[in-house]
């Protein structure tokens, strides 16, 4: 029951912040353009283009999403007013994290706009459509919990933001970058790397391998957040 009253609260929060609907209209515009531009020239009835983006742009967006949640409260000082409510520290960060949550599937609904376009220039394969928003909701689960880490960890939003983009940077790009590392330790980091459990699942199937990945991302993340704010008590 916290958990959801704080969700709300969260959730409240967010839509009535100005700041929410810049980021939804550069998200919408961003990926509007790159989406039509390649449709148009490529002709192909896919939405392929849009979800090989989409982990580029989360890197970005995301952190922007959640650099206030906890950052906000510490500068304001209100947090040591949510801390007297009858609530945990683990309430208070699934109840965020759960707000970041709901947002971000808002950001994507409107993207569905694609898909129908799509489908009425060709013989679209939804298939591989319902498999890549799947794996954005997994993916944006994942960067939230990241963003939600960073800005546990400061009272300034600009930090929490540079903190956040560059460990979602990261692990979107870190199975790019594998002819840097030395061949006994590729198969690791080939398996860390985000962009690679997001494209497995965008290609419509469903791997465990990938539902553990993300599910650990966000575990271990939402975790350090959980010991962070515990420590402010």
């Amino acid at each position: 029951m916290q958990t959801l009253h704080l969700m709300k609260k969260e959730l409240k929060d967010f839509f009535t912040s100005p700041i929410a609907y810049i980021v939804i209209a550069i998200f919408l515009l961003v990926t509007g353009w790159f989406f039509f531009l390649t449709f148009f020239l490529n002709g192909q009835a896919s939405l392929r283009d849009f979800f090989g983006l989409l982990p580029l742009i989360f890197s970005f967006v995301i952190p922007a999403i959640t650099m206030r949640l906890f950052a906000e409260e510490f500068a304001m000082g209100s947090f040591e007013v949510v801390m007297t409510l009858p609530v945990t520290p683990r309430h208070i960060v699934v109840g965020k994290f759960l707000s970041a949550l709901v947002f971000i599937c808002a950001m994507l609904i409107p993207t569905f706009a694609y898909a129908v376009t799509v489908s009425l220039f060709g013989d679209l394969d939804w298939g591989p459509v319902i498999g890549g928003y799947a794996g954005a909701v997994l993916l944006g689960g994942a960067f939230a919990a990241i963003g939600l880490f960073a800005s546990s960890l400061t009272r300034n939003q600009i930090i929490a933001f540079i903190m956040g983009t560059l460990l979602c940077f990261a692990l979107t790009l870190v199975d790019k970058l594998l002819v840097f590392f030395p061949t006994a330790i590729l198969g690791f980091f080939s398996q860390i790397g985000a962009d690679y459990h997001f494209r497995n699942i965008a290609r419509g199937v469903i791997d465990s391998r990938d539902l553990l990945y993300f599910g650990g991302v966000i575990f271990l993340f939402l975790y350090g957040a959980t010991l962070s704010i515990a420590e402010k008590e």
